[in-house]
């Protein structure tokens, strides 16, 4: 229940918790605004990390990351079966052996796929969000059976795309492919089939996304940033950056703001951060300028280098 920021009565802020007895009372005129409180906190105390841990009544929070969602239990491993007599240790090692085996193929199959999502995860060095979207997207995907004729590693792939568009974490089909060792193109049907088939919406990439991270591995200042986040959104309105794919437009508005504060990079030095040929550079350099009016910046930058 949400307290009562002000007295009805007498209209004044001056109020009193008790949380012993679960009241609200107003200090200036006695009015009790609430009683019968709930105490949602904790009804033990705890004087170092042991003790809590020992009175505390429930474990981590639910995650997609792990095949059973976190609330599964499983016989001890190894180590702690040493502890146990000669016939009560064999015992536990065949019920080890067994509740692997009556898991079913769901389960079989998330424990592999997930395990490569978090090494794609972090060769991608995404956030843990992404990578619980992820893992919800391709449990789900299972769920539906939507992994049956496809690679294992390739729906992963899909899943994590579909979680960094939406959560707007850019990232390329190349990367992606180089995490996970499969073609871009098969990356790109599998995550059309999983989000079409799953109903997920996902708005077109924002070519301003790409920005930051490809301005990073530039060593561009941050005034190029900025102007090439004012060229984009310049271009959007003028309808540029439709039909166009987003990295090629974002490594070219950088190419362009670049040049216009002096710092030169080449066409295959911008191609390469952004992982497209220098021929869609020099296209969508060439459109910039030519829609956009950015030639006369460049000529005035120029002209102060030579004075």
């Amino acid at each position: 229940m949400a307290y009562v920021k002000k007295c009805p009565e007498c209209g004044s802020i001056n109020l009193f918790h008790n949380r012993e007895k679960g009241e609200v009372i107003c200090k200036d005129c006695g009015l009790v605004l609430e009683d019968k409180m709930v105490d949602f906190s904790q009804e033990w105390r705890e004087f170092d990390s042991d003790s809590g841990d020992k009175k505390r009544r429930t474990g981590a929070p639910m995650t997609y990351t792990q095949f059973d969602q976190g609330l599964g239990t499983e016989v001890g491993q190894s180590s702690d079966l040493n502890v146990l007599g000669g016939k009560n240790r064999s015992k536990f090692f065949r019920l080890r052996k067994w509740q692997y085996r009556i898991s079913t193929a769901i389960e079989r199959n998330l424990k592999l796929a997930l395990a490569e999502l978090k090494r794609a995860s972090s060769f991608l060095k995404l956030p843990k969000s992404v990578e619980e979207e992820a893992a919800r997207i391709y449990t789900l995907a299972v769920q539906r059976g939507l992994v049956r004729g496809r690679s294992m590693e390739s729906v992963v792939a899909g899943a994590l795309y579909a979680a960094c568009r939406r959560h707007e974490v850019p990232r390329t089909l190349d990367e992606l492919s180089e995490a996970s060792g499969i073609e871009k193109k098969e990356i790109g049907r599998t995550y059309r089939f999983v989000t079409r088939e799953l109903g997920i919406t996902i708005l077109p990439s924002n070519p301003a996304d790409y920005i930051a991270r490809f301005a990073s591995s530039l060593k561009l200042s941050p005034e190029s940033q900025s102007r090439a986040v004012e060229i984009l959104e310049v271009a959007q309105k003028s309808e540029l950056t439709s039909g166009r794919g987003p990295t090629g437009i974002a490594a070219a508005a950088l190419y362009v703001s670049a040049l216009i504060h002096g710092e030169k990079r080449t066409q295959r030095e911008v191609a390469d951060v952004a992982g497209v040929t220098e021929v869609t550079i020099r296209n969508r350099y060439k459109e910039l300028l030519e829609e956009l009016d950015l030639e006369k910046e460049i000529k005035k930058t120029k002209k102060k280098k030579k004075r």
